[in-house]
């Protein structure tokens, strides 16, 4: 599956309990449609996105790039800080195409 989006943070690198070293970052991708009144509707969807190939990408994975991601989708749920359900998405990324800054 491949995603286009930019990144909501600077990407960092964090270290597993079994030394390997795993590259963190949020991707958000842009979308709008128009509803049955014609306004358009613009609405953003989040993704956590992890890359395990090389750290040294870190640098170039900062806020605002754009990105064309290739991988896979997971979900994941857990319950928050407050007692509510919570989801997310993830993105198992096995190849990244840089298109520019913010």
């Amino acid at each position: 599956m491949n995603i286009t989006g930019r990144l909501t943070r600077d990407a960092e690198v964090r270290t597993t309990s079994q030394d390997k070293q795993v590259v963190h970052f949020s991707v958000a991708i842009n979308d709008s449609y128009r509803n049955k009144q014609g306004e358009r509707i613009e609405q953003a969807t989040y993704f956590d996105c992890s890359y395990w190939i090389t750290p040294n990408v870190v640098k170039l994975l900062t806020k605002g790039t754009l990105v064309e991601l290739s991988g896979r989708v997971s979900t994941r749920a857990w319950i928050g800080n407050d007692g509510e359900p919570r989801a997310g998405l993830n993105f198992h990324t096995s190849q990244i195409k840089l298109h520019g800054g913010s």
